[in-house]
């Protein structure tokens, strides 16, 4: 097999075997812990720009089909695994990971010790990192400076965002979906309730989107900091008070920051199917999916209209909030789970819910 590295910024060097395309690429490593749902996680657009490895040891075992993507072209600039199946073994599988991989010219490296590389993730926090084009001759320090002196990318949304919008059509409420880099299990969900969804790209404005007249906003996830999303801030503080809005994960953090409250990144993110989140309202702990680099900061809050309706168990950081005033409720992690459990999906159900008791208040918007 050829030969590939991962360099990290700090110097670090992992020798691997290459697979997918051939090409080297840069950017930030992360690390998921989710055992299966490969497919779901390469296809996430909250991946946009990350390098990322799987802390399972083998991936790739059941292959790609046609029906578990999360977006129609990945936005992933590599991935990262300890051993990769080489002839994977699935009623529905097409292709395998590694066919798929090179057809999307996304490379990967395996054979690493992703154990070394996850401690020094949890360690140093997510670092900068190239992935060389296979048995690509490379001068060790002039990547380890180049990775130095490059900035990690801002303009996350506006690559994944759709340029237009589109309809999802359905006879039930109208909901207006505003797509951040949006993963298709939450289309789906709103779909099955029969939702009129229009789904419209990150920068459309409140004015826009009230035009259509809709039941309820939903806001998206997406990759990358949310302040750096000034045009979504702008519309939902401008929506908020108007209609019913639920936001999953970075749609949940634009909502905070509209709020008036603060984000932060944290050291490492939180990217799996296992996280433990404790619901506040009910004192019920759910598995969730997870997959971000940044919260919200919880001593920014004090001045807002804002309060916490859900924590996670493992570091105490804020998983949901909801709107004092208004009709708004927000979630970090993934209510669809796509890949992961569903104990979260009723979050669907309770958007539903309330348009509809929005509606019989008469506060609908004219």
């Amino acid at each position: 097999m050829k030969k590939r590295l991962l360099i990290l910024e700090d110097g670090t060097v992992f020798n691997g075997q290459a697979f997918g395309s051939e090409r080297a690429s840069q950017g930030e490593v992360v690390f998921t812990t989710g055992m299966t749902g490969y497919q779901e996680t390469l296809s996430d657009p909250s991946f946009y720009g990350q390098i990322v490895t799987f802390t399972y040891p083998l991936i790739g075992n059941y292959g790609i089909n046609r029906d578990d993507f999360e977006s129609i072209t990945p936005a992933i600039r590599g991935m990262v695994c300890r051993e990769l199946a080489k002839e994977p073994s699935n009623f529905r599988c097409d292709l395998s990971l590694n066919d798929y991989l090179e057809s999307q010219d996304i490379p990967g490296i395996e054979g690493i010790d992703t154990r070394k590389l996850t401690k020094i993730i949890r360690s140093k926090g997510a670092v900068k990192a190239m992935l060389t084009a296979a048995d690509e001759e490379v001068n060790i320090d002039e990547a380890v400076a180049t990775l130095q002196a490059t900035p990690l990318i801002t303009n996350h949304v506006k690559e994944v965002s759709p340029k237009a919008a589109y309809p999802s059509p359905g006879r039930g409420k109208r909901v207006v979906l505003m797509d951040f880099g949006m993963k298709h299990g939450i289309l789906r969900e709103l779909n099955k309730r029969d939702c009129d969804v229009l789904v419209v790209p990150y920068n459309t404005s409140a004015q826009q989107i009230l035009a259509w007249h809709p039941d309820g906003i939903m806001l998206s996830n997406g990759p990358g900091d949310p302040a750096d999303v000034t045009e979504g801030i702008e519309t939902i503080r401008n929506l908020i008070g108007k209609v019913p809005i639920f936001g999953i994960c970075l749609g949940h953090q634009l909502f905070a920051l509209a709020s008036g409250a603060k984000s932060f990144k944290l050291p490492f993110g939180h990217r799996g199917a296992n996280h433990p989140v404790k619901d506040l309202r009910t004192g019920r702990t759910e598995l969730t999916s997870q997959n971000h680099g940044y919260a919200v900061d919880e001593n920014s809050l004090a001045n807002t209209d804002l309060e916490i309706t859900h924590v996670a168990l493992n570091d105490g950081t804020i998983e949901g909030l909801r709107h004092k005033k208004h009709p708004v409720f927000t979630v970090q992690y993934h209510p669809e789970a796509s890949p992961g459990p569903e104990d979260s999906n009723h979050l669907f159900d309770e958007f539903i819910e309330l348009m509809e008791s929005h509606v019989k208040e008469g506060k609908q918007h004219a």
